[in-house]
Order: C-alpha cells, then sequence, then structure tokens
C-alpha cells in the first residue's frame, strides 16, 4: 500500500534555520518589498473588480453592448452545455462523479496525512475545486428539473392542441410566442434566460478562481517543486500524483461541457485567492515559528522577493491557459 500512500512524512518539508517569530525576521527590506508585491496585487485586484463588477450596474447604459454581453451571465448557463447536441443530464452526471472522486481522494489524504495537508497551498485549491463541483452538482439538478418542467408544459400545450382546446395567446402574449413553439427534443436549448442570480455569478467567479489555481498549483508543483526542490529520495506515489493532475483534467473537460464565460479580469479573484494563502502563512509564522510548506515563501533568504514576484506574475499565463482553451472551445463549436 506504499505506492497508495507513500511515507507518513512529507519528505519535501525544508528545514527550519530560522525563528520566524523573531521581529528581525520581519522588519526588513525583504519582507518591505514582498508586502510591497502583495499589496499592489490587492490593489490592482480590487481596482479590476471595482471597475467591472461594481460599476456594472451604474454605467450599464454607457457601456458597449459586445462588452456588456461578454460579461453577462444568464441561468441556463450555469448548467447548460456548450453544445445544443449534449443534454444537460451529461453535464450532471459529469459533475456528480468529479465530485464523489475528488472527495473521494481528499478524504483519503486527510486521513492518510491528517488535517496538517491544509497548511498546504495545493490543498486549498483541491479543497475549492471539490466544493465547485459539488455546487455544480445542485445547480445542476436545479437547472434539469427545470428544463424538464419546460418541456412538460410545452408537450401539454402541444396535446392541448390537438385536441382543440388550444387558446390563440393574447396580445400580450405574443413576445413569448416564439419560446414557446420551439422543438422539444433533446437538442432544444434551455429557456430560462433569465439574468442570472448573485450567487450563480458567484459560482461562476469559482469555476474561474479554480482555473487559475489549479494551473498554478500543477505547474509549480511539476516544473519546480518536484524536480529542484524536494530530496533525492522522494518517491512519487499514487494520492500526490493524483492531488496534482486529477483536478486539472476534470477542470478540462467542465471547462469544454458547460457554457459557463470567462471574462478575463476576473483574474483578480484568483490573485486574491493567492494573497489570502499567503497572509495566513504570514500570520501563522509571526505567532508560531515553523517551517514553511514551500521554501519559496521564506522571507530569510535573500532572494524572497525575486521568488514572490515570480509566483505572483505566473498566474498571468496561468490565467491566460484556461482563457485560451476558452477560446478555443467557442472557435471549435462557432465552425
Amino acid at each position: 500500500m506504499n505506492f497508495l500512500i507513500g511515507a507518513s512524512n512529507h519528505t519535501w518539508q525544508p528545514v527550519m534555520s530560522t525563528d520566524t517569530t523573531a521581529p528581525s525576521y520581519w522588519l526588513n527590506w525583504r519582507f518591505l518589498l514582498c508586502a510591497t508585491w502583495m499589496l499592489s496585487a490587492m490593489v490592482i485586484a480590487a481596482f479590476l473588480i471595482w471597475r467591472y463588477e461594481c460599476c456594472n450596474k451604474s454605467r450599464k447604459g454607457e457601456r458597449d453592448n459586445r462588452e456588456e454581453k461578454a460579461r453577462s451571465l444568464y441561468k441556463n448557463e450555469v448548467w447548460g452545455t456548450s453544445s445544443k447536441d449534449i443534454h444537460p443530464l451529461w453535464l450532471l452526471a459529469y459533475r456528480i462523479i468529479c465530485f464523489c472522486i475528488l472527495l473521494a481522494l481528499l478524504l483519503a489524504d486527510a486521513i492518510t496525512n491528517s488535517a496538517g495537508i491544509f497548511y498546504f497551498y495545493t490543498e486549498w485549491t483541491f479543497t475549492l475545486v471539490t466544493i465547485y463541483f459539488g455546487v455544480g452538482s445542485l445547480i445542476s439538478i436545479h437547472g434539469c428539473v427545470r428544463y424538464f418542467r419546460e418541456v412538460d408544459g410545452e408537450r401539454n400545450d402541444d396535446s392541448d392542441a390537438e385536441r382543440g382546446s388550444y387558446v390563440a395567446p393574447s396580445l400580450e402574449d405574443k413576445e413569448d410566442l416564439p419560446s414557446m413553439t420551439r422543438s422539444l427534443n433533446h437538442q432544444r436549448e434551455p429557456l430560462d434566460c433569465r439574468t442570472a442570480d448573485a450567487w450563480e455569478y458567484a459560482f461562476q467567479i469559482l469555476f474561474q478562481i479554480c482555473a487559475g489555481a489549479v494551473t498554478l498549483t500543477d505547474s509549480v508543483f511539476w516544473l519546480i517543486i518536484y524536480p529542484f526542490l524536494t530530496d533525492k529520495d522522494f518517491r512519487l506515489h499514487f494520492l500526490v500524483v493524483c492531488m496534482h493532475s486529477v483536478n486539472a483534467v476534470f477542470l478540462l473537460g467542465e471547462t469544454f461541457l458547460n457554457r459557463l464565460r470567462f471574462p478575463f479580469f476576473r483574474i483578480a479573484y484568483f490573485a486574491l485567492w493567492t494573497c489570502v494563502f499567503v497572509i495566513f502563512q504570514w500570520i501563522i509564522h509571526a505567532c508560531i515559528s515553523m517551517w514553511w510548506p514551500y521554501s519559496f515563501l521564506d522571507l530569510s533568504s535573500p532572494y524572497a522577493p525575486i521568488w514572490y514576484l515570480g509566483v505572483g506574475l505566473l498566474q498571468l499565463p496561468c490565467f491566460a491557459i484556461f482563457t485560451l482553451i476558452f477560446r478555443i472551445k467557442q472557435f471549435c463549436l462557432s465552425r
């Protein structure tokens, strides 16, 4: 069973070399620069959110229709599929399966390595992806119920018409006539085109945070931590591989199946998510002297500002990768 769970201790943990609770650890130029990078990222993220989210309604009349459409979200987009040839039930089944597998892996990792695994950014991200698929499953269930109610309602209208009991719509109802006469087969478009609620926007934001965070987590692990920052005796095992790959694979499948939009300005939420993790680590280390989950977060290194800046800038290509995948999907579907 060792190939499944590996050793009981994490062999990539660095050795403690500095007291992180000492004032000299924080009152220096290295922390000042790192704090400047962090503060700058949070200010820019807050500005983007204010610019594109908070001012969206107040300046709606002044905005270009194409830009407004790109930021809008409708109810049928949170549970509908990217193609009318794919029934929403397939997306529902996919989300449920992904949620069950991710939850099982998360519980297995927590049981094997104790709750201390949540000290790592990887576990934060993996938990967030698990929550996403759990919430997505509930949204898909609710959406599919509404979908079948609409189908049944239209089928009953057709039955009434065949029996001669059909009543012609009034003048007030003529605007709804196109939506009432759509095809009833499984390839029909969902009819619920109302603007999404706040919690459905939050679901879209959660998807975009997961996309960027998973790309960052897996790329840093496979390109930096595993080849350069682990002991020579460290061996990959089943859970480690799954925690740094399965969530990315599942999100790729989700990206190709769902109808969610991917506005680039929401990289702001991804940046805030990462900043929250770093601030959480700073608070813990200021109170308790302990090892850092990732050695490049150690502020005692003279290269700490470069590491912080580099990992921060790495968020841009990580988020851009999923944006590119989204564009490729749109291009393929438009042909």
